[in-house]
């Protein structure tokens, strides 16, 4: 249930993750191929991206409670937002969670961005977990990693933000797998300068790039070098390389 995707490398545009590849995320909501629990991917979507050119180091979101393929504005925005660092998701709700905009991926704080794909149980996060702007999971998730991060992280982005992000996904993760045995938990992050992912429970995989590496629940293209991210591994790409560890 649900697809995300994200860049981090050399300014590239949404669409180069939503409409241009054969299995770019629009493809995916209502035909992905890898997915594992739902078929289609029709109760919202999103997207982000980092503008150098603002003062503050925080993201521009668009977020819809619609089909992806229903929003008639999404190719002309897509093919103009341009950034390093991007970040898109199309939903499929877990069931008896609401369909609204504020439970609709990605999530933001401060610079930081998460899509979860999967679903927990909340009150595996109630010790977590605080000020969530929707009664879903991901939103739940998205506030305990948000809040591990207000307590760890520095306020600007800093080469050790790459371990800071990591840490708090994998620290969330952990901790709710432990109260929730059967939750599946794959949550990608970024901040402008870092991409974080965690496979738990449903496929990912990255693909680098000479200018950069794409990370996606599912190849957005049949083209060589998609490599697949072991179950419970996390994943941290910055401008100096990619790697993988178990969690």
């Amino acid at each position: 249930m649900c697809r995300h995707a994200a860049w981090l490398g050399a300014p590239r545009t949404l669409a180069e993750l939503i409409h241009e590849p054969e299995h770019g995320l629009l493809r995916q909501s209502y035909a992905p191929r890898r997915q594992r629990h739902g078929t289609v991917n029709a109760d919202g979507f999103g997207m982000g991206w980092y503008d150098p050119g603002l003062a503050k180091p925080e993201p521009i979101r668009y977020r819809r409670s619609i089909p992806m393929w229903a929003d008639a504005n999404l190719p002309g925005l897509a093919r103009v937002a341009r950034s390093g660092c991007l970040l898109a998701a199309v939903r499929c709700a877990t069931v008896g969670m609401p369909v609204e905009e504020s439970a609709t991926a990605p999530f933001t704080e401060g610079r930081w961005l998460l899509s979860h794909n999967g679903r927990v149980d909340r009150d595996a996060l109630r010790d977590l977990a605080e000020g969530a702007e929707s009664a879903c999971d991901s939103a739940w998730l998205a506030a305990a990693v948000f809040r591990r991060l207000r307590a760890g992280c520095s306020p600007t982005p800093a080469p050790a933000t790459a371990n800071a992000l990591g840490e708090a996904l994998a620290e969330v993760v952990t901790s709710a797998a432990a109260k929730d045995p059967v939750a599946r938990l794959n949550l990608l992050a970024c901040d402008g300068v870092t991409l974080a992912a965690t496979a738990w429970g449903d496929t990912l995989f990255h693909r680098p790039h000479p200018d950069g590496v794409l990370v996606a629940s599912e190849p957005l293209c049949d083209g060589p070098g998609w490599q697949a991210v072991p179950d419970r591994s996390l994943l941290l790409a910055t401008a100096d390389g990619l790697r993988v560890q178990p969690l």
